[in-house]
């Protein structure tokens, strides 16, 4: 089969016409990938969007508070916060964005390759949890979260264990919403 020139400039206008979420945040884009903090208006369901996401190594990423009815955070599973468990890459910086009113944002740059779960302190007994996978394509590291209760760390609550996407389906689709 012979392609025309016009059959290789629909190709071409085809791919670039999907989305941009449709994968990893991996492309050399400047700006912050956002994450929402979000809420039902009486208070009964708060969750992160996305719940998981993909992205380079360097990367900014900034959490807003738009949820009218609830201060949130973002906070890293590590020792530091609260005596939580390690489930982010041992050489990162832990972080804590305190309590975020409507509206406020907070942001950290991600360089260490590896996994990063987080959650929001008055929230996470309702699941309130979400992940970030950062890495290369090809260099993502498998799953580095234990299961296991480190000695001397809170044990996660139920809601939010059951709350984090696999890495597998973070690096797959490059962004996990909250349905």
């Amino acid at each position: 089969m012979i392609l025309s020139r016009r059959h290789v400039l629909w190709s071409g206008m085809a791919l670039l016409a999907l989305p941009r979420s449709a994968g990893p945040a991996w492309a050399d884009d400047e700006g912050p990938i956002d994450i929402v903090m979000h809420g039902n208006v009486d208070g009964s369901h708060v969750w992160f969007d996305p719940v998981g996401i993909a992205i380079l190594p360097g990367r900014t990423v900034r959490w807003t508070n738009r949820d009218p009815g609830n201060a949130h955070t973002a906070t890293s599973y590590h020792p530091d916060n609260f005596q939580h468990p390690l489930r982010i890459p041992k050489d990162a910086t832990p972080w804590n964005s305190d309590y975020l009113l409507p509206d406020e944002s907070f942001s950290v740059v991600l360089a260490v390759e590896g996994v990063y779960d987080y959650f929001c302190i008055p929230h996470e007994h309702a699941g309130m949890v979400g992940r970030i996978v950062v890495g290369r394509p090809g260099s993502i590291p498998k799953e580095n979260v234990s299961s296991a209760q480190p000695q001397g760390t809170k044990p996660i609550p139920e809601a939010a264990a059951h709350g984090f996407p696999s890495v597998e389906e973070i690096v797959q689709q490059g962004t996990i919403r909250r349905t």
